[in-house]
C-alpha cells in the first residue's frame, strides 16, 4: 500500500470538499444568515490537507487496492466533514444524525432523520441539495477532470467509483472522460433548471430542486416534496429528467457524435425504457379509480415510477395507501435500478440482463455439457471475470439485505419498515413503506440502526467491494 500516495490524495478531497463549500457559503451570505458553520469547516478541511499535500509523494504510482482504498475513504472523509455545517448550524445538533443525513445526500439516497425542513437556513438547505449533486458523479471523477492525473493509475479510480458491472473510457484520454461526462451533467443540469423556471418555480427552489434530481437523490426544501408546489408542469419535468439522468452518460456522448446505430442497439437502454412505459401503464390502470382525471393520473403514475426507478425519491403523492398490486411494483423497480453509468442507484438493468443471460447459459450448459455459450450484451461478449463479479454482487447484496433486516428488526418495527428501509438505503432511494414511506422519515431508528443504514448507503453507491476491501488486512500491507 502506498500510504504517502494515498494520503496525498485524501488531501486533494478535503480541498475539494472545502472549495465546494463555498457555495453554499455564499448562499447563506446573500440570504443573510450566519456563515459559520462553513467557515469552520472550511478551515478545519483547510488546516487537516495541509500537512497532507505540503510535499507530493515521490512514488506516484497507485494501483487497484489503492483506488478502492481512496474511492471508500473519500466517501468516507466526505461525509464525515460534509456533517459539520449542520452539526455547527444547530439545525441537526446530534452528530450521528448529522453523519446519516450528509451520508444520504453524497450517495444520493435521500433518506432523511429530518421531520421539518422549511424552517432550515438556506445555507444549509443549499449544502444539503448540493451534495446530491457532487455525489450524483462522483467527487473522483471530479477530482480527475480537474487535476492531471496518469491515464492508467487514473482508470483504478474511475472503476474503483462508477457503478456498473463494466467500466470503460469514453475516449482513450482518463482526464478527457472525465471533462465529457461532467460537461454532459452540468448541461443537462443547467437546462432543468431554466425549465423549472419557466413554470414559475422560484430561483432558489429550482436551483436546488434540478441538483436534487440531477443526482438522483431527492432532497426537497418542501416538508411535501415536489407535491408542494402543486406545479403539474414541474411535476412532468422533473419526471421526465430523473428517467434522463438515469440514463448511462455514454448514450450521451454517442448522442454528441451522432454514433445512432449504437445508442439503438443499447440492450439496456431499451429495457429501461419498456420498463418505465409498461410500469406506469400498470399503476395507472390500478390506481385509475382514485384520481379526478386520467391525466393526474398518468402524471402521479409516471412520476412515482420514474422517482423510484431512478432512486431520486421525491414524492408528490403518499404510495402507502396505493393498492398492493402498484406498490409490489414500486418495490421491484426499488432493487432493478436504472442504468450502469448514470447518477442512479440500483442493482442496474445491465448486471441484471447478465445475470439472466448466465442462468439461461447454465442451464444450456447443463443440457449440452460440450457447447460453448458466450454471454453477450450489445452484441459484445462479456467476460468469465464480469459474470463472476455480477454473481458476487448480488451474493454481497442479498447477504447484505438480509443481514440489515435482521439487525433493524432490534429497533421493534414492523417487517415492511425494516425490509423496505434496508433496500432503500442499500439501493440509494430514500423512501421505502410503512413508517420510512414518502411521508415517513428515519428519526425513530436508533443510533446504531442509522450508523448501520449509513454504511448500507455508502456500500450500495460504491458497489459494495471498495468498502469491503477496507476491512482485508492484506489491504493495507506495504508495497
Amino acid at each position: 500500500m502506498n500510504y504517502r500516495m494515498l494520503g496525498y490524495l485524501f488531501g486533494i478531497i478535503m480541498l475539494i470538499e472545502a472549495a465546494l463549500m463555498v457555495l453554499p457559503l455564499i448562499v447563506s451570505m446573500v440570504f443573510r444568515e450566519s456563515p459559520v458553520p462553513f467557515l469552520l469547516t472550511v478551515a478545519a478541511l483547510i488546516v487537516l490537507s495541509f500537512p497532507l499535500i505540503c510535499r507530493k509523494p515521490k512514488d506516484t504510482r497507485i494501483y487497484a487496492k489503492e483506488g478502492f482504498v481512496t474511492a471508500a475513504g473519500a466517501w468516507v472523509l466526505l461525509s464525515l466533514f460534509g456533517a459539520l455545517p449542520f452539526f455547527f448550524s444547530g439545525a441537526i445538533p446530534n452528530y450521528i444524525d448529522a453523519f446519516f443525513e450528509t451520508v444520504s445526500g453524497f450517495t444520493t439516497t435521500g433518506a432523511s432523520i429530518l421531520t421539518e425542513v422549511e424552517s432550515l437556513p438556506k445555507g444549509i438547505l443549499f449544502w444539503r441539495s448540493f451534495t446530491h449533486w457532487v455525489g450524483g458523479m462522483g467527487v473522483l471523477v471530479f477530482m480527475l477532470a480537474i487535476l492531471p492525473a496518469d491515464n492508467g493509475q487514473a482508470m483504478h479510480l474511475l472503476r474503483a467509483e462508477v457503478p456498473g458491472p463494466t467500466k470503460d473510457k469514453i475516449v482513450p484520454k482518463m482526464r478527457q472522460t472525465a471533462l465529457i461526462l461532467y460537461g454532459i451533467y452540468m448541461c443537462l443540469t443547467l437546462i432543468l433548471i431554466f425549465l423549472l423556471l419557466l413554470t414559475k418555480m422560484p430561483l432558489y427552489d429550482s436551483v436546488v430542486n434540478a441538483f436534487a434530481t440531477a443526482g438522483t437523490g431527492g432532497f426537497s426544501v418542501k416538508n411535501a416534496s415536489i407535491g408542494a408546489y402543486s406545479n403539474p408542469a414541474a411535476e412532468w419535468i422533473i419526471g421526465i429528467f430523473m428517467i434522463i439522468f438515469g440514463i448511462n452518460f455514454n448514450v450521451y456522448f454517442l448522442l454528441l457524435v451522432k454514433r445512432f446505430k449504437d445508442i439503438f442497439k443499447n440492450e439496456e437502454l431499451r429495457l429501461y425504457l419498456l420498463i418505465c412505459v409498461l410500469s406506469t401503464i400498470a399503476i395507472t390502470a390500478n390506481i385509475f379509480d382514485c384520481f379526478a382525471s386520467t391525466e393526474d393520473a398518468i402524471r402521479t403514475s409516471f412520476f412515482q415510477v420514474s422517482t423510484i426507478v431512478s432512486t431520486t425519491g421525491f414524492a408528490t403523492t403518499d404510495f402507502n395507501h396505493w393498492p398492493s398490486f402498484s406498490k409490489t411494483i414500486l418495490l421491484l423497480l426499488m432493487i432493478l435500478g436504472s442504468c450502469a453509468g448514470s447518477t442512479a442507484g440500483g442493482l442496474k438493468i445491465s448486471r441484471v440482463i447478465i445475470a439472466v443471460k448466465n442462468i439461461f447459459r447454465s442451464i444450456k450448459k447443463t443440457v449440452r455439457p460440450r457447447s460453448v455459450n458466450v454471454v453477450r450484451l450489445d452484441g459484445d461478449a462479456i467476460s468469465e471475470t464480469t459474470l463472476h463479479a455480477t454473481a458476487n454482487y448480488l451474493s454481497v447484496y442479498f447477504a447484505l439485505t438480509v443481514l440489515t433486516t435482521l439487525l433493524l428488526s432490534l429497533d421493534g418495527f414492523d417487517l415492511e419498515t425494516n425490509l423496505s428501509a434496508t433496500l432503500a438505503c442499500i439501493n440509494n432511494i430514500g423512501p421505502g413503506f410503512s413508517v420510512v414511506g414518502p411521508t415517513g422519515n428515519y428519526s425513530g431508528f436508533s443510533y446504531f440502526s442509522k450508523l448501520l443504514l449509513s454504511f448500507d448507503m455508502l456500500a450500495g453507491r460504491l458497489e459494495f467491494m471498495p468498502l469491503l476491501i477496507l476491512f482485508s488486512p492484506s489491504v493495507w500491507k506495504r508495497n
